[in-house]
């Protein structure tokens, strides 16, 4: 009777903690589910706020975030002076001292013929005007066709007001309103660049050492290696290839007799920086270039054929060989981080657009990202764990039969 009795007793006892641990767990996953719909109201109000602080505080933000993508990139140059025995702060401002020739180099020579270019458009207005004579009679009887329509239905347009914007009568005109802020911003930027990686080692050192675990500190020393390598080797490998296209474009042009082909040529390895938006602004500019060179449409439309034909060989053929896929980004991010940092910053921010994108997009890999459907859809939480890139799972592949435990001989 009592051996039964205990049976019973223990059982009891059993179902007493099975169900404990029920509830309890059930109230960690409201807790959970609680903190996860507080995290997401807070993520939606930070998004929706970020853009606008971004664009109120430009003059701050646009600046630091330039630097710190371009101190990134040069990461790989000032370990490679630190391996050979260069002090962190003379290696530092030896990559510093690089990036100032190439970025005055590429700015002299573009520049400096750009303002010829400006002041000889009012004198080649009639030259381009008669090589556009019969575009602009196809748009003279659409204009008249849109006006007879207009008449007919009765548009009233006593209320337009006319605006009208005073601007600088000259290029140096424009840059001298506005280069002291920018001498401002570019030598911060220039002290950003400096003391980030004068300071990269040991900051890169403390970060790791200060994580609260081995695998914490792993994953962080991981995370910060992937997001220098993936955006040294995006910026790395793109200006070698947006300089072999520049020089090609400005050798065609020269054979064509185009005036200043080393500015045509850094204009497009500039502008193929931008993705999409910027192959088409380096065409039109190159055809009205044409217009003021060549007396007809036909040789104005010369030089950006030739250089869509290099930007197609380019972007189909040679930068999917080069660049392979462990930087292949889908179109559609693209174009959302494109047109949101050029809302944002202007013609900086489409720049720092694909650079940017990819820095996300590594960090959100390997720290995981937010999974709103499992949150609405299947009881879940807001976290998801990022999904393992190449490296990765061959890395614990090589690993795993080592970890595999072998079965000791018995003695």
């Amino acid at each position: 009777m009592l051996p039964s009795m205990d049976a019973r007793t223990r059982k009891h006892h059993v179902e007493n903690e099975d169900e404990a641990r029920l509830i309890a767990e059930a109230s960690a996953a409201k807790r959970d589910r609680l903190l996860a719909s507080f995290s997401l109201i807070a993520g939606i109000g930070l998004i929706i706020g970020l853009p606008f602080a971004l664009r109120e505080g430009a003059e701050f933000f646009m600046p630091v975030t330039a630097a710190m993508v371009v101190a990134i990139a040069l990461v790989p140059l000032l370990e490679w002076f630190e391996r050979r025995g260069v002090p962190s702060r003379l290696a530092a401002g030896l990559c510093l001292i690089i990036f100032l020739l190439m970025a005055l180099f590429a700015i002299g020579s573009i520049v400096i013929p750009a303002t010829d270019w400006v002041a000889q458009v009012p004198g080649k207005i009639p030259k381009v005007r008669a090589a556009l004579e019969p575009i602009l009679d196809i748009a003279k009887n659409l204009d008249r066709f849109i006006t007879r329509t207009a008449a007919q239905i009765q548009i009233n347009q006593e209320h337009a007001r006319t605006v009208r914007i005073e601007e600088p009568n000259s290029v140096m005109g424009l840059l001298t309103t506005s280069a002291p802020h920018l001498l401002i911003q570019v030598f911060f930027s220039l002290l950003v660049i400096f003391f980030f990686l004068a300071g990269w080692t040991a900051m890169r050192k403390k970060t790791i050492v200060s994580r609260g675990s081995f695998e914490g500190a792993l994953t962080t020393a991981r995370v910060i290696q992937q997001v220098v390598d993936a955006t040294s080797m995006y910026l790395g490998t793109i200006t070698i290839i947006n300089v072999g296209l520049g020089a090609l474009t400005a050798a065609a042009l020269w054979l064509l007799g185009m005036p200043s082909p080393i500015m045509w040529g850094g204009i497009v390895a500039v502008a193929n920086y931008i993705p999409y938006l910027g192959p088409i602004v380096s065409a039109l500019l190159l055809f009205l270039g044409g217009l003021m060179t060549y007396p007809d449409i036909w040789g104005a439309l010369a030089p950006p054929a030739v250089f869509v034909g290099f930007h197609l060989i380019e972007a189909n053929l040679f930068t999917p060989m080069v660049v392979g896929h462990r930087l292949t980004i889908s179109p559609l991010a693209i174009l959302v981080s494109l047109s949101f940092w050029a809302w944002v910053w202007g013609t900086t921010g489409a720049l720092l657009a694909v650079p940017l994108l990819i820095i996300i997009k590594t960090v959100f890999s390997a720290a995981g990202t937010p999974d709103i459907a499992g949150f609405l859809f299947e009881h879940g939480t807001l976290t998801h764990v990022g999904e393992p890139d190449e490296e990765q799972e061959e890395e614990r592949r090589e690993m795993q039969p080592a970890m595999v435990d072998t079965e000791k001989p018995r003695t």
